[in-house]
């Protein structure tokens, strides 16, 4: 009897003890449990991103797609500096007055501006009164008089600037079948904006490569898709000569006149910087009086202490 109630004893001495360890090893793993789902978590979202991310690098957006060989689609242009494409800074008003100088004695014989009026070059090339005399050497279509003829009247601010053909039909006869496109939204239109214009304006060597067959009538351009462009190589060193002396060399001139039709193809772009600076300034302003707001109005709520008191017996 007294074995058999001593081991009753160290028996449920022991419970307590196995009960103690499995609690123990329970919270344990309680403990590392979150930690582990936390891991377990970070990394397939890790590896999902990750393989998210490579296939849009090898089939998505990351990747050009290409709709013809390299050689049909011209060289890929050299990326430039631009300084007027950084978020702080605006265009330099001195290269579009001497681009809109290049485009006037050089491009305007063959490619129009149709989308850019007069009054546009206000106070971003030139005056008032400059804008108005370069407009008034132009001559336009007025209303038609008593007997129905169409007179022609001198050009105001109001007007675009005129194309240098009438029509399609003698732009395409006074270039051997070719149209020269307009120059309003060249940069927006053409894959790699800037930089190809540079890059063709500039791209002309002084003989094709060995083995290349150019067709008649064109001219080799390896930035040009199929190398072969109707337009002649039109900028040489000195063909301008500019108001403010700088040396007008070919890629000066192409610089200039690229920067310009950039601004051409958005002139609202200065005014858009200073209002994203501006938005960028009073949202942060908002974010600061908001995340305020919040911590005030729910600190007492998040620092409260509910305490249950039982009713007494």
């Amino acid at each position: 009897m007294l074995a058999r109630s001593c081991l009753r004893s160290s028996t449920l001495r022991s419970i307590p003890r196995q009960a103690a360890r499995r609690a123990a090893s329970t919270s344990a793993a309680a403990e590392s449990s979150p930690r582990n789902l936390n891991i377990a978590g970070t990394a397939s979202i890790a590896v999902a991103v990750g393989s998210i991310a490579w296939y849009y690098q090898q089939y998505g957006f990351f990747s050009e797609v290409h709709a013809a060989t390299p050689a049909e689609e011209g060289l890929h242009p050299t990326h430039y500096p631009w300084v007027h494409q950084q978020w702080l800074k605006t265009f330099d008003h001195q290269a579009l007055r001497r681009g809109f100088q290049v485009y006037r004695e050089v491009c305007s014989s063959c490619h129009s501006l149709s989308r850019v009026p007069w009054r546009a070059l206000v106070g971003v090339t030139h005056t008032v009164d400059e804008a108005k005399a370069m407009a008034e050497e132009c001559e336009y279509d007025d209303e038609p008089n008593d007997v129905g003829e169409i007179v022609k009247r001198a050009g105001k601010l109001s007007d675009y600037i005129p194309d240098p053909y009438p029509n399609e039909q003698a732009a395409r006869a006074a270039n051997q079948g070719a149209l020269p496109p307009d120059l309003s939204l060249i940069v927006k239109a053409r894959h790699g904006g800037c930089d190809y214009i540079f890059s063709l304006l500039t791209g002309y060597p002084d003989e094709p490569p060995a083995g290349v067959n150019v067709q008649p009538g064109l001219n080799f351009n390896p930035y040009f898709p199929g190398t072969g462009i109707a337009m002649a190589r039109v900028l040489y060193d000195g063909i301008v000569e500019y108001e403010d002396g700088t040396p007008a060399t070919t890629s000066q001139m192409a610089k200039d006149v690229t920067e310009f039709l950039n601004w051409a193809a958005e002139p609202e772009m200065d005014d858009r910087k200073k209002m994203g600076m501006k938005v960028l300034v009073v949202t942060a302003v908002l974010v600061a009086l908001s995340i305020w707001v919040k911590r005030y109005k729910w600190a007492p709520i998040k620092t409260r202490k509910i305490v249950y008191n039982p009713p007494q017996a």
